[in-house]
């Protein structure tokens, strides 16, 4: 496990590296000039030079990433263009919101997926399993920008059963906070429960075909404690693979969702980066979330040999 480990993290701290390569490079191949942008549209030649150096890019390409490179080996991803404020200051003040919004839709979709993919396997050829598989095509099929639309007009608008927009912050105000971000959730979560619902559903399927679950069937078992005890719990791992998976996909995915419902989260600070050509937001941004993935993935592999003792990190059985 110690070597698995060891071995993941140099893996890992390769894959950040060769990460801030691709963004550092990626970044200046955008189109715009950020020091027109800071500047403004009439600025003088000789005030953009000054922009220019200030910022770092009158220097070579080469010299301005080792630069950058040994800043962020500090823990400083330097400060805005846009605004002059610190990088982390501002990542730290939006990280958050994200995080919460993409923990409440991982539950909401953890726990409908679930219980969606238990109802259509156990009544399967039957309406509940024409119900579920209706809810899942529609989780798949239709985009989530509409979604939060139709969301906002009928059930914030029309019902006023939750709020159009804003955010409160869940640590000074938990339940006004979850009552906020309960619709974004919801939304964000809803292709992940579809998902869940259907792998769930689909390896229940062939768990309940195994000898095991035959023989508590033999021994008397009631159909509930089978279900659950032995189906569902040796099912968990696909749900687990498809969370790890996703968590990281929606802290990134939220850009939409946070757009829509006006939060001031990781996914407007990337949008107005990106517009502004803010290169040290952008690259953090990226960077943030390269690492998110990195450390999702290692802790999803890390958690088979838990739910599954079968299973063992190093590769034996």
């Amino acid at each position: 496990m110690i070597r698995y480990v060891a071995t993941r993290l140099w893996q890992s701290a390769l894959t950040l590296v060769l990460a801030s390569i691709v963004v550092f490079v990626g970044v200046r191949a955008l189109p715009g000039d950020p020091a027109l942008a800071m500047a403004g549209e009439e600025a003088t030649p000789a005030q953009l030079a000054i922009v220019r150096a200030q910022l770092g890019l009158d220097q070579s390409v080469p010299h301005q990433y080792f630069a950058f490179l040994g800043k962020l080996l500090h823990g400083d991803f330097g400060n805005s263009t846009r605004t002059g404020t610190p990088v982390t200051d501002l990542i730290a003040t939006t990280l958050p919101v994200t995080l919460w919004l993409s923990a409440y839709a991982i539950v909401v979709a953890v726990i409908v997926g679930i219980v969606f993919g238990v109802i259509a396997e156990r009544f399967r050829g039957r309406w509940p399993e024409w119900i579920t598989n209706g809810f899942a095509l529609i989780g798949l099929s239709v985009p989530n920008f509409w979604l939060g639309i139709l969301a906002i007009l009928y059930l914030a608008v029309t019902l006023g059963w939750f709020p159009a927009s804003g955010y409160v912050d869940v640590v000074a105000n938990p339940l006004k906070g979850l009552y906020y971000l309960t619709l974004p959730a919801v939304i964000l979560g809803t292709s992940l429960a579809a998902v869940i619902m259907r792998q769930t559903r689909a390896s229940m399927i062939e768990t309940m075909k195994t000898d095991y679950v035959r023989t508590a069937n033999a021994k008397g078992l009631g159909a509930g404690r089978v279900l659950f005890r032995y189906g569902l719990r040796n099912s968990l791992i696909v749900v687990v693979t498809i969370v790890g998976l996703q968590l990281g996909g929606l802290i990134s995915g939220a850009v939409v969702t946070e757009r829509i419902f006006a939060l001031p989260g990781f996914g407007k600070l990337t949008l107005d980066a990106v517009f502004t050509r803010d290169y040290p937001v952008i690259q953090a941004v990226v960077l943030v979330i390269t690492l998110s993935y990195i450390v999702i993935n290692l802790a999803v592999d890390i958690l088979y040999s838990v739910v599954n003792p079968k299973i063992r990190v190093g590769g034996s059985n």
